[in-house]
């Protein structure tokens, strides 16, 4: 089974979320969060700042990860770790695998005709929400 990270950053005044439009499959086109492979033998956390950082510029110094919840898809032989935090201050994120942008709170993050993961978008960021003293 083969493991993938998904990371929510959020800006510093949590009012904005980190999107990537999609460059290639999966979700050609969709908007979604940042975060990629799990390498053999590397653990969760220490794969999200790795990605993070390749694909956005921002390091452990910029930001605390809190590992938020896992999805486990058996019949793809895949399994997602979602992992969320706010920035520690402004930085200018960079990156060449998808288009960054910053996204405003106030969309509807469930509908699939524009963003990726079959609803779990809206999920996770409900989640963070429900649990946001501990999380951000």
């Amino acid at each position: 089974m083969f493991g993938v990270n998904l990371i929510v950053v959020y800006n510093s005044t949590r009012d904005k979320i980190l999107m990537c439009k999609r460059l290639k499959e999966p979700y050609l086109g969709l908007f979604n969060f940042v975060g990629g492979h799990i390498e053999d033998g590397e653990d969760g956390i220490t794969a999200a700042y790795r990605e993070l950082e390749e694909e956005t510029g921002i390091t452990v110094n910029d930001i605390k990860l809190t590992h938020l919840m896992d999805f486990s898809y058996p019949l793809d032989n895949c399994y997602v770790e979602v992992y969320a935090g706010r920035l520690f201050g402004d930085i200018t994120v960079n990156g060449d695998e998808n288009e960054l942008f910053w996204s405003d709170l106030n969309r509807n993050f469930f509908d699939m005709t524009i963003y990726a993961g079959e609803g779990n978008i809206g999920h996770i960021l409900y989640h963070i929400n429900f649990h946001s003293e501990d999380i951000l």
